[in-house]
């Protein structure tokens, strides 16, 4: 029903921490109101960190991520640093979880403040993971739900996201991109999300641009799963393959899902804009990518799709349609 308790859900699904060897070396702990930061950290979810996100607030961490966090039990690794967890802006850490490294944005006003962290975890990952980053993604500051499919491949690929306004780049971004200035940046959104001009001062400091997009957010993740570009990008076209379904209005969801397309059936992040029913876009690339057999479905491909959030995000009659276009089907005649 909330956003931390998905994530600490998320949390325990890759990692059930029965045993050691289960559990993470790390989490990141991020501000439940902060959601352009909550998309940012989930980069530290990618090799070699593989850091889970869960929430807090400046006012104390709920209870289900703090329960997650003692079932965790994260003891750090050389990966991290020794670090047990990364904590986010002013979030609590909770009593007894030590070892936890908190990273701020020094000097940043509240305006630029989520940008700032987002830069100051792109500098993270650069630091914990030893190599500076294939690509960089630039999300929009004022478009959620264009943003929110950036979690995902931050997640699986280890590039880090960084934020644009609509009309304007804040400058820790730019600091960021100068410290890259040959890493490819692709954008998510369309031109009302973040404009040409801005695309063009990302050219202009070195850096090759490319947008991801459609004019809304549903249609937007499902162009951002099936572009590629070389190694970046879903690429998914074809059956056997894992997805992550969820609400466009809701990125703290997105984030707090993104480890389930670090692991298990790695998959794009997908979007519905209701309760009750399957955007039709959305139905028509399930059956553009349904897996079928012709003899031997034990011999065939399979979907498997993670549905974020409770009945009042996505319930249970939209869930049964997803199972129905995710299911194997039989291809010909006897």
């Amino acid at each position: 029903a909330s956003p931390a308790e998905t994530a600490a859900a998320v949390a325990l699904a890759v990692f059930p921490s029965t045993t050691p060897a289960q559990r993470p070396a790390a989490v990141a702990l991020v501000d439940e109101a902060e959601w352009p930061v909550a998309i940012a950290a989930a980069v530290l979810m990618a090799p070699p960190v593989r850091a889970p996100i869960l929430f807090s607030g400046p006012g104390g961490a709920p209870e289900a991520s703090e329960e997650a966090l003692a079932a965790l039990d994260p003891q750090g690794s050389k990966e991290t640093s020794g670090a047990r967890g990364f904590a986010f802006g002013d979030v609590t850490v909770p009593d007894g979880a030590g070892g936890i490294e908190t990273i701020r944005a020094a000097g940043a006003g509240a305006a630029e403040e989520p940008a700032a962290i987002a830069a100051a975890i792109a500098d993270l990952r650069d630091r914990l993971f030893g190599s500076p980053p294939e690509a960089i993604v630039l999300a929009p500051l004022e478009g959620p739900g264009f943003a929110a499919p950036a979690a995902a491949w931050a997640a699986r690929s280890g590039d880090p996201v960084l934020f644009a306004e609509e009309k304007a780049l804040p400058k820790p971004t730019e600091e960021a991109l100068k410290e890259h200035v040959k890493a490819p940046v692709y954008v998510l959104g369309p031109s009302s999300a973040i404009a040409g001009s801005v695309l063009k001062r990302v050219r202009k400091l070195g850096n090759p641009v490319k947008r991801v997009a459609a004019e809304d957010p549903v249609a937007a993740a499902l162009a951002f799963a099936r572009f590629g570009d070389g190694s970046f990008g879903w690429n998914v076209d074809d059956p056997g393959h894992g997805f992550v379904l969820a609400r466009d209005d809701a990125p703290l969801d997105a984030a707090a899902a993104a480890p389930l397309s670090a692991a298990g059936t790695w998959g794009p992040l997908l979007l519905t804009d209701s309760a009750g029913t399957l955007p039709p876009e959305v139905r028509s690339y399930f059956l553009d990518v349904k897996p079928g057999y012709t003899t031997n479905p034990t011999r065939a491909y399979y979907n498997h799709v993670w549905v974020i959030g409770d009945q009042e995000a996505i319930d249970v009659k939209q869930q049964a349609e997803v199972n129905e276009l995710a299911e194997l089907a039989k291809v010909g005649g006897e």
